[in-house]
């Protein structure tokens, strides 16, 4: 990146002041807060239905929203170096870890008295720890920002600052965790059943004081960001959620603990959005400045390329914590599995398989943005091998759904084999996807010529769901599905990964289908294939 691009620091979100719109918005959405909190506070004690589900998914939800946000954060930090960002980035890793052991250590969701061996104490003493740990970071982040000699110093890598706090967190967590179970006797007991104790007064007042104080300093931490004005919304938010979930209620499930969990979800995506938004603005910015100055043409590739490392290492660091959970849930399926009832394997199952499939949406978005910056290497292979190759490799369970392969003589083209196999995967198995109900399901693929002209044709076939033609113009987008998610597993990344591989061969791709008869997808690897592009009958 340029010297020019790193020192307009005011693009970030930790150093651009806030203008009209910002501080109007914002106020709205604090006052929106303040109204609604008002007319759900009396009504806190309202004993409502008990929602199990509801917790799993209130928290995985989050887990995913602070873990994005902590990347993000991270990635600003990578660039400004700045303590502060790394302090706050920090806190939402801390939020993430200790989310994961309040929904595992969680009364009856799970295990009668939660899993990690947790007491009748030890998710209640967490929730405390979670919602007085967060405010004690932002307090840490407002206090560094703006101080002359905040900045890491340039000997320290951030690659090692960036692991390195996130063991420090995991292992504050892990200790937190560990003092809430396995050493609850030391801690006064501030649950009873599903109600509190007359101890939990002292205790949520203390934690609820800690988000007061950590408003107040960031408010006197003048002058404010932009993300500055937003952590002191999400902060107005946590204060709501304390309050009316630990304060102003009775115990679990009434109309306090979800409402106040309802603020704490809303705070969880405050920050995250604007980072999002932010981002959003950078890469405008960039457009806007490579098509008004021409002459800067280099030094806005180098930039590009260096915002390019820094989405894939976003993209790796997103992947990393996805394969923990994925991990831990797997340990914890393994380990408990026999001692959960339906319910609990079934919740663990949910906590899996998103997990799973959020980790293939950034993998489908990566290679997406992959291919149209890597070059085309192109070599002359024998296609019909290639095909092979790749229905090999997609390790096919033969016993459990009867697949009839028909590979025709493909011949042999010149085609970047990498890239082409990216493609002819996500064909195979969208085909193999869509024929799951059909016995037997057949798959063809094979080629034909060209009319008036020396190019092939060539295509995948299924006897499988099929599609409306109707709706065909929107085979080849981005998150484009028209099949319903329940139905059939997928990204919608795709199809439009094919697409992008097949144009940059300088081919097309098109497809017919009959709804219910299966469907078949035609591709050329050339430009000007000419002829009747209709497929055969």
């Amino acid at each position: 990146m340029t010297t020019d691009f790193i020192d307009e620091r005011s693009v970030f979100l930790s150093t651009l002041p806030p203008g009209h719109i910002e501080r109007r918005l914002s106020l709205w959405v604090v006052v929106a807060s303040i109204t609604i909190f008002l007319a759900v506070a009396p009504f806190a004690k309202t004993p409502l239905a008990q929602v199990w589900a509801f917790i799993p998914i209130y928290e995985s939800v989050l887990i995913i929203n602070d873990l994005i946000t902590a990347v993000l954060l991270f990635g600003q930090f990578s660039i400004l170096r700045s303590k502060a960002i790394c302090a706050l980035a920090s806190g939402y890793l801390f939020t993430a870890f200790i989310i994961v052991a309040h929904a595992l250590t969680f009364p009856g969701l799970f295990a009668t008295t939660g899993l990690l061996g947790a007491g009748p104490q030890s998710t209640a003493w967490l929730y405390m720890f979670w919602h007085g740990g967060f405010p004690i970071f932002i307090i840490a982040y407002a206090l560094l920002k703006g101080r002359e000699k905040e900045a890491v110093p340039t000997g320290i890598r951030t690659g090692v600052a960036i692991p390195a706090c996130a063991a420090i967190v995991l292992t504050m967590v892990l200790a937190i965790t560990l003092l809430a179970t396995a050493g609850q006797r030391l801690l006064p007991a501030i649950m009873q059943g599903n109600r509190y104790t007359p101890a939990m007064i002292i205790v949520v007042t203390s934690v609820w004081a800690l988000s007061v104080i950590a408003l107040g300093v960031l408010w006197r931490r003048r002058p404010h960001s932009v993300l500055d004005l937003w952590l002191m919304v999400v902060m107005c938010a946590w204060i709501f959620d304390i309050a009316l979930s630990a304060v102003l209620n009775a115990g679990r499930f009434d109309l306090g603990f979800y409402s106040g969990r309802i603020y704490g979800l809303l705070a969880s995506t405050f920050v995250l959005m604007v980072l999002l938004l932010e981002n959003g603005m950078l890469y405008a910015r960039l457009v806007k400045a490579h098509n008004r100055e021409h002459q800067k043409a280099a030094e806005l590739s180098l930039a590009n390329r260096d915002l390019e490392a820094f989405s894939y290492s976003v993209s790796h660091d997103l992947r990393a914590p996805l394969r923990i959970m994925d991990g831990f849930a797997m340990m914890l399926e393994r380990s408990y599995g026999e001692k959960l009832d339906a319910e609990g394997r079934r919740l663990l199952g949910v906590v899996r398989s998103n997990g799973q499939r959020m980790g293939q949406l950034i993998d489908d978005l990566l290679a997406f943005a992959r291919l149209g910056r890597q070059p085309i290497q192109t070599q002359s292979i024998k296609l019909e091998d290639l095909v092979n190759q790749t229905i090999e490799e997609m390790n096919l369970d033969r016993n459990k759904h009867k697949i009839d392969f028909s590979i025709g003589d493909l011949g042999v083209a010149s085609v970047d084999p990498a890239l082409l196999k990216q493609a002819l995967t996500n064909l195979i198995g969208n085909a193999i996807k869509f024929t799951r109900n059909k016995e037997p399901a057949t798959i063809e693929v094979g080629c034909r010529q060209a009319d008036e002209s020396d190019a092939k044709i060539y295509y995948v076939k299924d006897n499988g769901a099929g599609f409306d033609m109707r709706y065909a113009d929107k085979l080849f987008g981005v998150f484009q599905r028209l099949h319903r998610a329940e139905e059939y597993e997928g990204t919608g990344v795709g199809l439009a990964i094919v697409q992008r591989v097949i144009n940059r061969h300088g081919g097309e791709i098109w497809a017919d289908s009959t709804l219910g008869e299966g469907a078949v997808f035609f591709f050329t690897l050339q430009k000007n294939a000419g002829g009747n592009l209709r497929p055969a009958e």
